[in-house]
């Protein structure tokens, strides 16, 4: 049976199997597939079962429905395609073992093809955070300059004064209210 595999961090792994004929994807909780996440609109897009094949149609969407990186506004979604609601990407998996393309068989004695994996840094490493916030070696600070408290020191300033204003003039109301009435 086919599946929508969500692969964003936080709902990794969180799957939705396609088992009605028609299925309504958004954000608030009348659709049959709630995806809880700001960037999908409230009723953001339909899937379609039409046999084998697998329709997504959006619902006019404020950030958009995707499929391997190119807007639809209706489209088969095919299994392996990257689908994308908004900034929520997912994978459908028809249930089927991946088959790899025909090619002609390798030699006995070839070695197994090796694979370079690419790593590409995300964020701050633990590195980075031990060395406790220092400057990379080429950023210059000359430029900066420290920043004084004068608006605090003249808020505080004016705001004394006031207040012994108005203690003063609620001293001398008090000093002519108490007085002798003739």
């Amino acid at each position: 049976m086919a599946k929508l595999v969500i692969l964003n961090q936080g709902m990794t792994g969180r799957t939705f199997e396609l088992k009605a004929e028609h299925t309504t994807v958004g954000r608030v909780e009348d659709n049959i597939f709630q995806i809880t996440d700001a960037s999908v609109s409230s009723h953001h897009a339909e899937i379609i079962l039409r046999g084998a094949e697998v329709l997504i149609k959006d619902n006019n969407s404020t950030n958009g429905t995707y499929i391997n990186g190119e807007k639809i506004s209706e489209a088969v979604l095919q299994p392996g395609q990257t689908l994308r609601f908004g900034q929520v990407e997912l994978k459908l998996d028809d249930g089927k073992p991946a088959t790899a393309p025909s090619a002609a068989p390798a030699p006995a004695a070839a070695s197994p093809k090796q694979v370079d994996t690419v790593s590409i840094p995300r964020g701050v490493s633990l590195t980075d955070l031990e060395q406790g916030g220092a400057n990379p070696p080429d950023f210059d600070t000359k430029g900066f300059s420290k920043k004084t408290n004068r608006a605090n020191r003249i808020f505080l300033i004016v705001g004394i004064i006031v207040g012994v204003l108005i203690i003063g003039l609620i001293l001398f109301a008090l000093k002519f209210a108490g007085g002798p009435a003739k």
